[in-house]
């Protein structure tokens, strides 16, 4: 029921700005007690949670990527976007949105898209 889908360019120019967008069906972006994730997983290594906005409206940011790193949503379509600044060859990543509920884990992904910083 719950389908998350990221969207946006595969290729990204270094010092460039990534932009996704996370289009969302099943269920609403500000229901109470939701969290609305980016994570990303560069090759060969883990995952790395970005950060993310809640149902309220609220942003948090992993310390790492803080400053370079902005969550927001558009409630109207339903949709949450990154757009993560200055980017270099170390950001190619897949990066997947996901969502959860309070103090669960990340319960429903999408399916990731691959986005690659070259120039």
């Amino acid at each position: 029921q719950v389908q998350l889908q990221e969207s946006g360019p595969g290729l990204v120019k270094p010092s460039q700005t990534l932009s996704l967008t996370c289009t969302v069906s099943g269920t609403s972006i500000t229901a109470g007690s939701s969290y609305w994730a980016w994570i990303r997983q560069p090759p060969g290594k883990g995952l790395e949670w970005m950060g993310h906005i809640t149902g309220g409206g609220s942003d948090l940011y992993s310390p790492s990527l803080k400053s370079r790193t902005s969550i927001s949503r558009d409630t109207f379509k339903n949709q949450f976007s990154l757009q993560l600044s200055s980017v270099s060859p170390e950001d190619t990543a897949v990066y997947f949105c996901a969502t959860s509920g309070w103090q669960t884990g990340y319960n429903y992904w999408g399916q990731g898209t691959q986005v690659t910083v070259s120039s």
